[in-house]
């Protein structure tokens, strides 16, 4: 039986899961069944056909025994071995299939997050391992998909990092230019900025005729951006958002030149102390840099500033795919079944 098609157990009415851990144990078992989803998945198109490369045509395909400890699949033509596992992230992974599927099925059922270390008490593998499951996850499977923003969109920057030691408040307090001038000072130069953009929730009718509305979920994209970010910044803007977008921001001077770039600008003024002026605001943004900051403080506690990108890219995935149930696990293994780019 083909997963995803065996009874479900039951679960309470009241539950809001959409895939539970006993049903991804019954879709995935042990890794005999991972590897026969892959080269289902990647190359069958029916009775254990596939296309030939070396043939150049469609032919069948055989599995034989062997000792290595992944099979392949052999044409029975020219003798031509495919791999399911060649070119994606399971590529000379001695760890079991089940583990990695298990892996992904974490990482899109949790809002919060999961640790390295909480993997490897999970797996039962090495922390070097987990961590490099986590990495080739979170780097390769929902990098960015470079996909256009439009409609309303709001755009911030926010900063990730540590506090500021009593040292460093001392200095605040004997700069020349002011203790909140200090403070801001030591926030660009101490910590990682990452710059986010995010479409509002569209909110639509159902039909013509009646009222009964569906919400369109924005989609976001986030990006770890240099200490002088003007520059990357106004490209992330000009690649992956459309034209006629009306753009929502706070009134810092990064921003100034929207207007002169074609686009609907509107300003909300947080230095006079005002977040909320009708439908001027940011809200949206800082909502998702509150999960992402209670996501890392809580589960992570630390994240260099070179593997940051890949943390975002989690909290990213997680966010345009919120509300998906089910389909957030089975796109994230669709997307493992076929070569990284």
């Amino acid at each position: 039986m083909a997963p995803g098609n065996r009874k479900a157990p039951q679960r309470a009415e009241s539950s809001e899961s959409d895939y539970t851990l006993l049903e991804f144990q019954q879709d995935f078992p042990d890794d005999e069944t991972c590897l026969v989803w892959l080269w289902n998945t990647r190359f069958n198109l029916g009775d254990d056909a596939a296309h030939c490369e070396r043939c150049g045509e469609i032919r069948t395909f055989r599995r034989y025994a062997a000792k290595q400890q992944r099979q392949d699949w052999t044409c029975t033509a020219c003798g031509l071995h495919v791999h399911p596992t060649a070119g994606t992230i399971f590529h000379k992974s001695s760890t079991s299939l089940a583990l990695w599927f298990y892996a992904m099925y974490l990482m899109t059922s949790t809002r919060c997050g999961i640790s390295a270390k909480q993997l490897e008490r999970e797996l039962g593998v090495t922390y070097k391992t987990a961590w490099r499951m986590f990495t080739l996850i979170r780097n390769e499977l929902m990098a960015p998909d470079g996909k256009v923003l439009s409609g309303r969109v709001e755009m911030d920057e926010t900063y990730v990092g540590g506090k500021p030691r009593a040292s460093d408040k001392a200095k605040f307090s004997k700069s020349p230019a002011g203790r909140q001038s200090a403070a801001i000072a030591w926030l660009h130069d101490k910590k990682t900025t990452v710059f986010g953009m995010v479409e509002r929730n569209n909110h639509i009718l159902r039909d013509g005729k009646t009222k009964a509305e569906i919400t369109r979920h924005g989609k976001i994209a986030a990006y770890v951006v240099p200490k002088n970010p003007q520059q990357s910044i106004v490209g992330h803007i000009a690649k992956q958002v459309a034209s006629d977008t009306v753009i929502y921001t706070d009134d810092a001077r990064i921003y100034d030149r929207l207007e002169g770039d074609g686009f609907t600008h509107r300003t909300i003024n947080h230095s006079e102390g005002t977040y909320v002026s009708g439908a001027i605001h940011t809200q949206q943004i800082e909502g998702f840099w509150s999960l992402v900051k209670r996501g890392i403080d809580g589960t992570h506690h630390s994240v260099s500033p070179k593997w940051l990108q890949g943390y975002v890219n989690e909290y990213v995935w997680r966010y345009n795919h919120r509300g998906e149930g089910r389909s957030m696990f089975s796109q994230l293994l669709l997307r493992s079944a076929f070569p990284v780019r």
